[in-house]
């Protein structure tokens, strides 16, 4: 499973609208692909289509698919949203990563 704080919720949702997208029918696709200065690096994108391979989660009002690769890094992972001084964005607070980068946009096992 995958959470969703939140401020991440209020972040999707109103970048889902912008984007043209529908919260209520459409997903928040999370994933994980090789790259990044620790090995793996986070993927985050809206879509409307799902596959056989991938997991359905609905979270906070917010619903998310995930490839069932991807999911075995991502089990327990809370999406969060920093609108700090220290920068914007999504965090992965992903209780599986032995290691991240700086920048919070990459990890190791």
């Amino acid at each position: 499973m995958i959470q969703v704080s939140e401020t991440a919720k209020l972040k999707v949702i109103n970048l889902m609208t912008e984007g043209g997208f529908d919260a209520s029918k459409d997903y928040v696709r999370v994933g994980v692909k090789s790259g990044g200065c620790s090995g793996l690096s986070y993927e985050l994108d809206f879509d409307n289509k799902m596959t056989e391979t991938d997991k359905v989660f609905e979270d906070n009002d917010v619903r998310i698919i995930v490839d069932k690769k991807s999911f075995l890094y991502l089990v327990g992972t809370v999406l969060e949203y920093s609108g700090g001084l220290n920068g914007k964005g999504f965090v992965f607070n992903n209780p599986n990563a032995q290691r991240t980068c700086g920048c919070g946009e990459s990890f190791s096992l």
